[in-house]
Formats: structure tokens, sequence, C-alpha cells
């Protein structure tokens, strides 16, 4: 293999390995909550503050990882969060009642630096593949989380809870120094500061920031609703639990497909009938749920594959709007920031609104009024109407 082949290898390698870091220690902890609880004594309210507490900490972080960044480069600040995810695992597990929430804080805020950084890296590398590029490692991402919650009770069913999130540390530990050997062949920082200085507007006073984060924030409360409810939502239905549980691991998968399908449908001068095709799909399943739930996989399948691809639109959205590094990383922080803040509100509500009509029925029109404003957002900003930036005089 020649060098220039070895390079783009090298880089993607790179990538996936930090895709694979970004979801297990998240996703394995729903499976043993009650085995948290019964240990701890901890109740339902705080078992489910501690499955949110991830998602608060994306949405606190993101926002600073652009000034992370621009001090140390993308390298050396992934680095430190690779370093600091793998220390979070441990503390979070053996280190006792306190250990537990403050390993998640950390889980969650290093955890949000790979999420916005990521898109970075690739708009980078990958300049002219950036579609591609994003639903390979998204499908990435989705594995990893799925793998996280399906060994996650035969872990603990040979060991404890404790084993079954704390054996992440050991893998982690292998991308740290991976990528520690990358920081070694490449600095950034210089080149990535020197361009901030072409980005003098703040994204949070961009339109079409707001626009990329509309999209992001809509898919992200969509998805996070179903991961919670739906199967409470199919035993409405007359779904067995068990049945229930197999349709939301379909879900998740066959977003992978949806993930790394969409970029075929991605035109380079417009993203618009991409991003429309996502969004119907999750409308047309969120709709058939509520008309013919007899067929209710037909319609999981339906919204999974429209999910996955929302994901993998958002984060190329991410990419492909934001003209130089530094706003990039500034973009990509502002959209995972308000987006994962709503996705950890999103589920609460619904299940308030449940809860307060008796029926799931009103759940699925709020998923469809989500669905019907990413759809509006979607052909807003599938197409990029800025003017070139222009270097300060």
């Amino acid at each position: 293999m020649t060098r220039r082949a070895r390079g783009p290898l090298a880089a993607a390698l790179a990538v996936y390995l930090v895709a694979l870091t970004l979801r297990p220690a998240q996703t394995a902890v729903g499976p043993v909550l009650g085995d948290i609880g019964a240990d701890l004594g901890l109740g339902e309210g705080a078992l489910g503050l501690l499955g949110t507490l991830p998602l608060l900490g994306f949405a606190a972080v993101s926002p600073l990882v652009h000034r992370f960044s621009a001090r140390w480069g993308a390298e050396g600040t992934l680095l430190a969060a690779l370093a600091g995810l793998v220390l979070g695992i441990v503390v979070r597990s053996w280190t006792g009642a306190a250990g537990l929430w403050l390993g998640t804080a950390v889980i969650g805020a290093t955890v949000a630096i790979g999420n916005v950084l990521v898109p970075v890296i690739v708009k980078r590398d990958f300049p002219d593949r950036i579609a591609v590029a994003t639903g390979a490692y998204s499908a990435v991402i989705a594995g990893s989380a799925a793998v996280g919650a399906a060994v996650a009770v035969p872990l603990a069913e040979v060991g404890t809870w404790r084993l079954s999130l704390g054996v992440w540390a050991v893998p982690f530990a292998v991308v740290v120094v991976a990528w520690w050997l990358r920081t070694r062949v490449r600095h950034d920082a210089a080149a990535e500061v020197a361009e901030a200085d072409l980005a003098h507007a703040s994204t949070w006073r961009s339109g079409t920031a707001w626009l990329v984060t509309g999209f992001m924030g809509l898919q992200a409360t969509s998805f996070y609703v179903f991961v919670t409810w739906l199967p409470t939502i199919e035993g409405s239905f007359g779904v067995s639990a068990h049945t229930a549980g197999i349709h939301l691991f379909v879900y998740q998968m066959v977003g992978i497909a949806g993930g790394l399908l969409i970029p075929f449908a991605m035109r380079p001068d417009s993203q618009v009938g991409a991003a429309v095709l996502a969004t119907v799909l999750i409308g047309a399943g969120t709709a058939g749920l509520m008309v013919a739930p007899d067929a209710v996989l037909l319609w999981i399948v339906i919204a999974g594959v429209g999910s996955g691809a929302s994901l993998v639109m958002s984060l190329s959205l991410m990419s492909l709007r934001g003209r130089t590094p530094s706003e990039t990383t500034q973009l990509s922080g502002m959209a995972q920031s308000i987006g994962y803040l709503l996705a950890a509100i999103g589920p609460v509500a619904a299940g308030v609104l449940a809860e307060a009509t008796g029926s799931w029925t009103p759940t699925l029109v709020l998923l469809l009024a989500f669905a019907a404003g990413q759809l509006a957002v979607g052909i807003a900003v599938g197409v990029d109407r800025r003017a070139p930036l222009r270097r300060p005089a």
C-alpha cells in the first residue's frame, strides 16, 4: 500500500476508533438500572436523572469545545477527552455512590467533546466525501451503542453492574493510546487558531446556524422519545414486553442502514431532497403507528430508517455549513448543545402528556409535529445561501 493510500486509511481508522467510544458507556446503563438502584438504594426518580445526566452534560459542554480546540487543536482536545472518558468510567463503577454521579457527569462532558469534534475532523480530512464519511462513522456509533446495550446484562450476570459498566475502560484505553500516537504526527492547533480569524460573527447570531441547530434538535428529540417510550406505546397496542424489546432493537439497527444510504441522496449543491426523504420516513412511521398499529413492525422499520438518515443529515450539515474548522467547531457545539437539551426534555414531556391525557395518541401527534417542523427546517437549510466567507482586510 502506498503512502498516499495509507494517509486516508489511517485518518478514517482514527475517526472510527473515536466513534466506538461515543455511546457504549451510556447505552450500557439502561439495562442495569434496576441493579444499580437495588445496590445503592436509588429510586426511580434518581435513576431517571442518572440516565439523563449525560445528555445534560452534552448540552452544557458542547458550546465550550471550540475554545478547547482553538487552544490545543482537535487532536489534543480529543486525546484529553478520551483519557477523561476512561477515568470517568472507572470512577463511576468503582468509587461508590458519589463516584456514580461524578463519573457519569465526567462521561457526559468528555463524550460531548467527541460529539462536537468528530464532524470537524471529518470536514478537514474528508472534504470531498463528508456525507459518506459521516454515514460510516454514524454507523459505527450506532453499532457500538447497540453492542453496549446488548452485553450489559450478560456481563452483569457474570459479575455485577460494576463490571458491566466498568469493562469499557479497557478497550477505550487502547483507543487513547492509538489517538496519542496520532497526536505525535499531527499538530493542528496553530492552523485552527489562524483560521479562527476568518470567522468574526458568532454562530449564535447566524440564521443558518439556527436552522442546523433546529434540524439537529428535532431529530434528536424524536429519536429519544422513541427509544424511551416505544416499548410502552407498543404495550398499549397489546404487544408483549419481549416483542417490544426486539422491536426497539430493530428500530436502532435499521437506523444504521438509513445512515449509510442517505448520503447517496445528497447532492453537492443541495441536501433538500435528502432532508425531505429522511423526515418523511419519520413522519410516515409515526402516522402509521396511529392509524394502523397492527402493522407496528413495518412502521418501526420505516421510522428507524428515517431516524438514522436524519442523524447523518444533521451531522453532515454541521460539516457542510461550517466554512472553517473554527466555525464548524462552534456550529457543531451550538447545534449539539441545544439538540441534546431538547432530547433530554422530550421524553419527559412525552411521558407527562401521556399521563395527563391517558393515551399515547397525543404523544404520537407531538412527534408528527416535530417531523413537520423538521421538514420545514430541512427545506430551508438544505441549500447554503450564505455569501462566501471573506478574509478580513
